[in-house]
């Protein structure tokens, strides 16, 4: 990743909690601009939950002290930043790890990769990158038959029918990862819908309970969370052993990771961070996407245009889905808009200095990318859902920067692209996509940036 802009599906648990636990605080004052604490023992946390996450917390925070802010979590400060220019200025020596791999293995109580040995973690996410690729390349198939079958069901449905998006693409997203994922096994259903239980329970958890220590207060939540917890790595488990030495079929991301030189733990504990954060950023983007060109008739019809320009009647192909520009562009901005993953952050290993301020060693830096993606001195109108903007070189650089595009993507947004554009290719050229009248979407900034209620859409075939 980029030294200052890692992609990460974050939450203030996932960012800070995790953090606070991996490394001891730093009591040194920042001397930046910002809160002072709430409590002297939670410091502004109940700030945090007043506003109702931690990315409308720094909203206001950004508004309030500008681009470079502080607040505290607990009795640690914590620097926030808010703008394009500071987060080129941060640098954090850190290349070896992801900051979203770290927080989350530490919070399922994954030790095995962050034992600091600079090789092998750069190893393993090579291996976990490439596992990816290859997958997604030797599977396309699947994933247009996983489309086909979803926009078929829709074409289906009568014209007035009002069809629930993120039931709909939550089961597109989860059956695209568990069968590239885990292989022929999740092509039963009951396997599916088994996942989709325990995936709630586990991703729910991770940052609720540790918000506010209510995990632990509860033996009866605990329970679930672990047993849930306990299921998934036994099926992770059970899968590995089934496909270790398999050579036919079609391989799956599990058998990259069995023919790499990894341990029989880090086989399982890489496939759980694939599956967990995998089903979710997938799942979130599509629903986004078509929410977006449900709202917008001129976006709709362009992406359809450059479909039957580039596609005509056949099927997209890994190869062509590269010459989709406007479809590129249209999730770029889908991400942008819905601000799809609003924080990341980065312990400061070394002291640094962003504009005048000094950030003292192990600071934790938080990277407020919601705030970023909708400011007015970056973005034209920001708070426009406008492909168009991604025409221009300064946009998709700014984009770049943040650690949403180019080569340094996260593995789990690129897995994400290419299912969205499966997804768009099939269902575009065939159905017209409408909003539902006088319905109003509003976003829950939890892990990844979701719709609190179900979004639903009108659809008529077109001719």
């Amino acid at each position: 990743m980029l030294d200052f802009a890692i992609f990460a599906v974050t939450f203030v648990i996932i960012l800070v909690g995790a953090v606070l636990y991996l490394y001891p605080s730093s009591r040194q004052a920042s001397g930046i601009p910002g809160l002072t604490p709430t409590e002297e023992k939670d410091g502004n946390l109940q700030d945090i939950v007043n506003r109702g996450s931690l990315h409308e917390f720094l909203v206001g925070l950004h508004d309030r002290f500008g681009p470079v802010a502080s607040f505290w979590f607990g009795r640690r400060p914590v620097v926030s930043l808010g703008s394009l220019e500071m987060l080129q200025q941060h640098i954090n020596p850190n290349r070896a790890t992801d900051s979203f791999e770290t927080m989350l293995k530490s919070l399922l109580g994954y030790q095995s990769g962050l034992d600091g040995n600079v090789t092998d973690a750069l190893m393993r996410k090579k291996v976990y990158e490439s596992a990816i690729n290859s997958t997604l390349e030797k599977n396309f198939p699947l994933l247009l038959k996983l489309a086909e079958e979803l926009v078929g069901k829709w074409q289906s449905f009568p014209e007035s029918q009002h069809t629930p998006l993120c039931a709909h693409l939550l089961g597109l997203a989860m059956k695209s990862v568990t069968q590239l994922a885990l292989g022929k096994r999740f092509q039963d259903d009951t396997e599916v819908i088994r996942f989709r239980k325990n995936h709630e329970a586990i991703w729910s958890e991770i940052g609720r309970g540790y918000l506010d220590g209510s995990l632990e207060k509860s033996s009866t939540r605990k329970k679930h969370f672990e047993d849930a917890l306990s299921e998934m790595e036994a099926v992770l488990k059970s899968v590995a052993k089934e496909r270790k030495g398999q050579s036919s079929g079609s391989p799956a991301f599990i058998d990259s990771l069995l023919q790499a030189n990894l341990t029989e733990r880090q086989v399982m504990e890489d496939s759980m961070v694939f599956i967990l954060a995998g089903s979710v950023i997938t799942a979130n983007l599509c629903i986004w996407a078509v929410h977006f060109l449900s709202a917008s008739e001129d976006v709709q019809e362009k992406l359809h245009r450059e479909l039957k320009d580039v596609l005509g009647n056949e099927p997209v192909s890994l190869k062509k889905a590269l010459q989709l520009n406007y479809c590129r562009q249209v999730l770029n901005e889908t991400v942008r808009t819905a601000k799809l993953t609003p924080i990341a952050a980065r312990l400061q290993e070394v002291e640094g200095k962003v504009d005048q301020h000094v950030i003292p060693k192990e600071m934790l830096v938080i990277y407020a990318l919601g705030v970023v993606l909708q400011d007015a001195d970056t973005w034209t109108l920001p708070y426009r859902f406008n492909p168009d903007r991604f025409k221009e070189d300064g946009a998709r650089k700014n984009f770049s920067l943040l650690g949403f595009s180019g080569n340094q993507v996260c593995p789990e947004l690129r897995f994400a692209y290419t299912v969205a554009t499966v997804l768009l290719s099939t269902l575009v050229r065939r159905l017209r996509l409408h909003q539902i009248e006088n319905q109003v979407v509003e976003a829950r900034y939890e892990l990844v940036t979701t719709p609190k209620d179900d979004t639903w859409i009108t659809l008529n075939r077109r001719n």
